[in-house]
């Protein structure tokens, strides 16, 4: 008795696994791009048409000439890169490098001093005692405040008759051009912010597993020690997003300084307080290279901060993706028994 041996299976009988892969891969693609094209859209409206928009005025002027009978020239005409060459070099040179060193000087000092009190704020918030939900509640309050509402009471406090100059027993003009001046304005902004980072912060910190505390503790680790080892590590993605929001935000900074301080003030004017009394004045142009600088100013601060300080952190999603793809591609193998 002979028996015959089983046909081959036909190619064609069943597609290739990569094939199928392939098409379920493009059909997701197309799904998701169905998905999001109506927030594309809106997102283009809403910052692709002023950006476009911010950019043609820039190479622009209008009604800042006079012609040969001394009137104003009306329409805009084309001048290229002058408002951008103006300010960094023209007579608007000294104001564009001061307000430019104002918004430096401001993001870097308020955003280290919130960052320094939003994680003190959110250690003492995270810890289990009476009362924590008031307390929680109370920190909070100076960044419910609306900005306008917290630079009127900032005035206040330091007018010349105010409550600062009375606790610190001296007449100090802080309304003033100069240096108290950038005091109030750090202060304030300090003030009214830093919870917002200690709020951020404290959602990283209730992540932590207590275990980790107490195998620590058990092993002779201090509190510094934990804290470094554990706590700063763990909490580290919640931190960078906080410090990089704060960071785009405080670059834009117009509405503090202006309420606070008052407008043409020197020592406090920023790139997007100039813009403004660019656009005041009717210098569209002018105003439009302004805001076009400061934009390509937050890009390249939030570009650097992603790459430097959250590398390791993209760094870890791209190692960790692979090795689940393999780890998911490998154990439907796993359960699959051999031919006898």
């Amino acid at each position: 008795m002979t028996t015959s041996a089983p046909a081959a299976a036909s190619p064609h009988t069943k597609p290739a696994p990569k094939n199928r892969i392939r098409r379920a891969h493009r059909g997701e693609g197309r799904l998701a791009a169905l998905l999001l094209s109506p927030t594309l859209l809106v997102l283009a409206l809403v910052i692709g048409y002023p950006l476009v928009s911010a950019l043609r005025g820039s190479l622009y002027q209008r009604g800042e000439g006079l012609d040969a009978n001394g009137f104003v020239i009306s329409g805009e005409h084309f001048v290229g890169l002058r408002n951008y060459t103006d300010a960094f070099t023209g007579a608007n040179g000294s104001r564009f490098w001061n307000a430019f060193g104002n918004t430096t000087f401001f993001t870097v000092t308020s955003v280290v001093l919130e960052t320094v009190i939003g994680l003190a704020m959110a250690l003492i918030m995270h810890h289990a005692l009476r009362g924590r939900a008031l307390l929680r509640a109370s920190i909070l309050v100076p960044w419910a405040v609306p900005t306008a509402v917290s630079g009127l009471l900032w005035r206040w406090v330091f007018d010349a008759n105010g409550i600062a100059n009375n606790l610190l027993g001296q007449q100090i003009l802080w309304s003033a051009d100069g240096w108290p001046a950038k005091c109030a304005v750090v202060i304030a902004d300090t003030w009214k912010t830093a919870p917002f980072i200690g709020l951020l912060t404290l959602a990283g910190l209730q992540l932590i597993p207590a275990e980790l505390h107490e195998a620590a503790r058990v092993d002779g680790a201090n509190a510094w020690i934990r804290f470094r080892k554990i706590t700063l590590p763990l909490i580290k993605p919640a931190l960078l997003v906080a410090v990089l929001f704060r960071l785009l935000d405080v670059l834009r900074m117009f509405d503090l300084p202006y309420l606070l301080v008052g407008n043409q003030k020197y020592s406090v004017q920023t790139l997007s307080v100039l813009a403004f009394n660019e656009a005041n004045n009717l210098h569209y142009g002018p105003a439009a290279a302004y805001a076009t600088l400061l934009f390509v100013y937050v890009v390249i601060v939030a570009y650097a901060f992603v790459k430097i300080l959250g590398a390791d952190l993209l760094a870890g999603a791209r190692t960790r993706t692979p090795a689940r793809r393999r780890r998911s591609a490998t154990r439907p193998l796993a359960g699959r028994g051999t031919p006898a």
